[in-house]
């Protein structure tokens, strides 16, 4: 049962995180209102309700961008729509005319996370594309879904179809999601390869690169507890080294001296062919890793063994002296 209390600023801007996952909290002004704390510190107000037949989180916004008594006021009107059968649209749409109301309504992504959902929509999903979405069955879901190779992609796009129906549900333009019925698709887990030791050796084979730009965009993936998109798309107006922040991101030690000793010359932190920034130095990255003795690490490995490893606090500065102590602990000869 979530936790209830009067929701007031005071309260809400002193929330602790959990440690992981995400609690609730209820208001006990308006019971219907309640709100997600994720283990990241991000606070959003939601409602619940059950709506044929299935039980629905209504997200309102996040705090403190949407006020209190906003939030409470949104409910009633919010909860009224739910109940609302969708209207049945007697104009047929194509699917890809409806997959770009989709886009542009319901996904928020950055550019470079946009571009490539766009471009694994276009390899996977172009046989729907001029089918009227009304007219597509199940089967032709699965078949679609059957022709992806790789499970984890195919689990991707089956779950990207079951967003976009539900959508047209909710918008009129289907009577039925065909994608429901469809079985889910079981993958399995990829063991990640990385520990200390691998760490080590891979920061070692790193500081020998030749190439400047690649060497540092390399380490970045160590010392900026960053996604490997946003490093490379990094530009030099978004860096304050004052305040040790790129953007609203704490700066650990290591990525400030390591950033601040590269060439200020243009837009971007670590540029790439074409007055662009750096995108995907694969193969770079494979000679790397094998030298490292860790053939299968991905970028994203590096990535997500920090994030698990680094204690998580809400507050930058916090979290940064946090960051500075794992990676002292990491990299540091040990006594």
């Amino acid at each position: 049962m979530a936790h209830q209390f009067f929701f007031n600023p005071y309260i809400l801007d002193n929330l602790p995180a959990p440690v992981a996952g995400f609690d609730v909290v209820q208001d006990l002004s308006e019971p219907r209102l309640r709100m997600y704390i994720t283990s990241r510190g991000v606070k959003t107000f939601f409602v619940r309700k059950r709506v044929r037949g299935k039980d629905r989180r209504i997200l309102i916004g996040k705090y403190p961008e949407t006020d209190i008594e906003d939030a409470r006021g949104a409910v009633v009107g919010i909860l009224e729509n739910a109940q609302k059968k969708p209207l049945v649209r007697r104009k047929k749409i194509t699917f890809k005319q409806f997959l770009d109301l989709y886009l542009e309504n319901k996904v928020r992504r950055e550019e470079y996370s946009q571009m490539k959902l766009v471009r694994a929509i276009k390899r996977h999903l172009v046989e729907l594309f001029d089918k009227k979405i009304a007219e597509i069955s199940s089967v032709d879901a699965q078949n679609v879904i059957a022709n992806i190779q790789g499970r984890a992609i195919a689990a991707r796009m089956q779950e990207l179809l079951q967003s976009v129906f539900n959508y047209a549900l909710d918008m009129g333009y289907v009577k039925t999601n065909p994608v429901a019925r469809l079985p889910k698709i079981v993958q399995e887990r990829r063991v990640r390869p990385l520990n200390r030791a691998g760490l080590k050796r891979l920061v070692n084979v790193i500081e020998k690169m030749d190439d400047v730009i690649l060497r540092a965009a390399f380490l970045m993936q160590v010392y900026g507890f960053i996604s490997r998109s946003k490093i490379f798309s990094m530009a030099w107006e978004d860096l304050d080294f004052n305040h040790d922040l790129w953007k609203d991101w704490p700066l650990s030690d290591r990525a400030t001296v390591l950033l601040q000793d590269l060439p200020q010359d243009g837009q971007w932190v670590f540029p790439g062919r074409g007055g662009m920034h750096l995108t995907d130095p694969r193969t770079a990255w494979k000679r790397v890793v094998q030298q490292a003795g860790i053939p299968n690490l991905t970028m994203d490995d590096v990535y997500k063994f920090l994030m698990r490893q680094v204690v998580w606090a809400s507050d930058k500065e916090d979290l940064r002296v946090n960051m500075n102590t794992l990676l002292d602990d990491l990299l540091e000869p040990s006594m």
